[in-house]
């Protein structure tokens, strides 16, 4: 099989819009959340998330006056990381010249324009059809337009669409990203999530499912992964892309290397709509799969980044899912959930967090769970608690799991040249 490197990294998150300030602000712990300023939220049990911030400021970047008059937010996100990813492969704006069909963007995402569903339905209320409705409305809404707005921009003319498998998205593209290097279908890819769903529609939803943290006298505590006092998810929104390469082609230019990408799993726990499989044996079937596609031994992995939700079941059953698979090997083993600064970003997710293992890989780093204040007996692994810790990791995993019982698994190593 084909080798693939991950050489580029775009993030837009709601800790920081870009890489580089979302990585400082995830290594010093600092939190996302606040009350929501996106819609009016006096009559919501939750009223707080973690928004994207500045975002008018930084978006002119990316689109001029007349697109930012109609391109929904999650793709306005999408499109920018994916920009930021490909500026930081050093591939700059566009796919290398003669080689477009060799390039394809796989780019997912959960709910898609929830915002732009809502504002046109309230105009057309107001309006009637006649008026309410813009051209471009159906463009904003579908999610394939993500990739498909990526591929125009980059002039990528391989495979162009979107997997959605609600908070494993990122993942997944990833994932499936990675197979059709391996295979030898495409060269490059440009891959991950986005998410735009802090929403009225998003929030009552969630709201009413009770998954949602209603701590709105404290926001920047309610995201809590493994803690003993967790409520629930916090909402969030964002973007996470990498630029994948076949390694030769990445080392004929002289790409600058973050890792690379090894392990990739995905199955179903074939059980609920909603919750995981107990014991979360689909998790642990995917990390069994994930580390045979790797070829690697459980005792190689020297950390997770764990899909840690701050929800009652998926933590302590995560949990459980690393200590049957990895066995005595899960008590020296780091594992963190940047869930726990950034929110849950949903479609975003996987992408995101992706994109941050690859980092710690690279840069020696783990980010840390935040708001780890009481241990919960159910969860008892190292994870890396309040503090970021320097340490090499040769490899490491991270794990996203969606609604519908849909799990991920990707595996990354550090390259070391051959």
């Amino acid at each position: 099989m084909r080798r693939v490197a991950v050489t580029g990294i775009g993030l837009v998150t709601p800790i920081g819009n870009d890489l580089e300030s979302t990585w400082s602000a995830l290594l010093a712990g600092k939190n996302g959340a606040g009350p929501i300023t996106q819609f009016d939220t006096t009559h919501f049990a939750t009223k707080f998330g973690c928004e994207v911030k500045g975002w008018e400021a930084d978006a002119p970047k990316y689109f001029d006056k007349r697109e930012l008059k109609h391109i929904d937010r999650f793709l306005q996100f999408g499109i920018a990381a994916a920009a930021q990813a490909m500026t930081d492969s050093g591939l700059g704006a566009k796919v290398p010249a003669g080689q477009e069909d060799r390039w394809g963007c796989y780019l997912g995402a959960g709910l898609g324009g929830v915002k732009t569903i809502e504002s046109t339905f309230l105009a057309q209320a107001e309006k009637g059809p006649r008026h309410g409705f813009s051209p471009y409305f159906v463009t904003d809404i579908i999610i394939n337009e993500a990739p498909g707005m990526v591929c125009i921009r980059t002039g990528a003319t391989g495979p162009n669409f979107s997997h959605v498998s609600a908070c494993a998205t990122g993942a997944h593209s990833i994932g499936e990203a990675m197979r059709a290097i391996r295979h030898g279908y495409v060269d490059g890819m440009i891959a991950g999530g986005c998410e735009a769903t802090i929403s009225i529609l998003g929030v009552g939803g969630f709201n009413a499912m009770r998954a949602m943290s209603t701590r709105n006298d404290a926001p920047e505590k309610a995201s809590r992964p493994f803690d003993k006092d967790r409520d629930g998810f916090v909402i969030g929104e964002g973007a996470g892309v990498l630029v994948l390469e076949e390694l030769e082609t990445a080392k004929k230019r002289g790409a600058r290397i973050y890792a690379e990408l090894v392990g990739y799993g995905a199955n179903s726990d074939a059980h609920h709509v909603a919750a995981p499989a107990p014991e979360h044996r689909g998790a642990q079937a995917c990390f069994v799969q994930t580390l045979k596609d790797a070829r690697m031994d459980p005792s190689a992995i020297g950390y997770i980044n764990a899909h840690g939700t701050s929800t009652d079941l998926n933590d302590k059953n995560e949990t459980f899912a690393v200590k049957k698979v990895f066995g005595d090997h899960a008590r020296k083993l780091a594992m963190s959930s940047t869930k726990s600064m950034t929110g849950h970003t949903l479609g975003a997710a996987g992408g995101i967090e992706a994109g941050i293992t690859a980092l710690a890989i690279a840069r020696g780093v783990l980010p840390p769970t935040t708001n780890y204040e009481t241990p919960d007996p159910d969860c008892d692994l190292d994870y890396v608690p309040n503090q970021a810790r320097e340490v090499r990791v040769d490899a490491a995993m991270s794990n996203s799991f969606g609604f519908g019982g849909t799990n991920a698994a990707l595996i990354m190593t550090r390259y070391k040249g051959d």
